[in-house]
């Protein structure tokens, strides 16, 4: 038990420390990129600067929704308050979808009255930096989000990792840009860029809504609590097995079926070791176990659900 404890603690920590780089990272770079907007006036480095005060808000948004998350379960959140991560999910997924709208908005007022790019090394040198620190973000991200499953933080991850395409997007539009001559790459880069975020905020809310409307978690996750159960001695059968994401950690609710003839304290110690089970396998999982004798005919939501 005091593994599982330790094991928490230490995925709580790493969530807050996700949150503390993103925000960061995001201050830096608006600090630099707005520099180079200043410099250059190219629609593509305000495009990245736009991002990344986007960045910088779901960041901020994504740290508060953590802290929230992390608190414990309380007498009116008898559930936690895990669900918090994935609003602050969707909270990130108006962000970007609105730097898109406010990208498009320029981009398209650049390409009827095309400006020339003006210091483009000095747009490249930010761009390059920009790379750098949101690679190494990305990195330190993705092991949290393996470590803990938050959403929040995966949704997080998922819009810088879109950073390193569109960083790449503009130092080739500067260059393309000063290789041609012809102003209107800048914002044809603009544009593409800003269809790239609209895609990106639709996968973000659509994670996030599957943790608010409690979707199952996968069938290979399934297959394996099942599994687990099934290979306690004394367990003739489950049903009924129920799941859900919770940001912080997941639920998961089934019916173990035993023999008819063991006392209450017998089902119930077979019961304990299932729930040891399962909450070994998964961190951070709140384990609910019924037990009913094998071979009761009762009301089912299998039943229900196969129809």
């Amino acid at each position: 038990m005091s593994d599982n404890l330790d094991s928490g603690a230490r995925t709580d920590s790493l969530r807050r420390r996700a949150t503390y780089a993103s925000v960061a990272v995001a201050s830096t770079l608006i600090v630099a990129k707005l520099g180079a907007y200043l410099l250059t006036e190219s629609v593509s480095i305000l495009s990245s600067l736009i991002d990344s005060t986007t960045d910088m808000m779901a960041s901020l948004v994504t740290l508060l929704a953590v802290r929230e998350a992390l608190r414990p379960a309380d007498a009116n959140h008898r559930y936690g308050h895990g669900k918090a991560e994935a609003l602050a999910a969707l909270a990130q997924a108006a962000f970007i979808a609105g730097s898109a709208v406010l990208l498009s908005v320029e981009a398209v007022r650049r390409i009827v009255r095309p400006e020339p790019i003006a210091e483009g090394t000095i747009g490249i040198a930010v761009m390059l930096l920009s790379i750098v620190l949101t690679a190494g973000l990305i990195t330190f991200q993705r092991r949290v989000q393996v470590a803990t499953g938050s959403v929040a933080i995966g949704a997080d991850r998922l819009h810088y990792a879109g950073d390193l395409l569109m960083n790449s997007a503009v130092i080739a539009a500067i260059l393309l840009t000063e290789a041609t001559g012809l102003a209107i790459v800048d914002p044809l880069f603009g544009i593409g860029i800003a269809l790239f975020l609209l895609n990106g905020a639709r996968g973000v809310a659509r994670d996030a809504l599957d943790v608010l409307m409690d979707r199952e978690l996968g069938q290979e996750e399934r297959d394996r609590i099942a599994a687990l159960a099934r290979a306690e001695p004394g367990v003739r059968g489950l049903h009924d097995l129920r799941t859900r994401n919770a940001g912080t950690g997941c639920f998961i609710e089934l019916h173990l079926e035993l023999d008819g003839t063991l006392t209450l304290t017998e089902a119930h110690e077979i019961a304990d070791r299932v729930e040891r089970r399962l909450r070994d396998a998964f961190v951070n999982a709140e384990v609910l176990v019924h037990q009913e004798p094998a071979g009761l005919a009762d009301d089912r939501l299998d039943n229900r659900i196969a129809g």
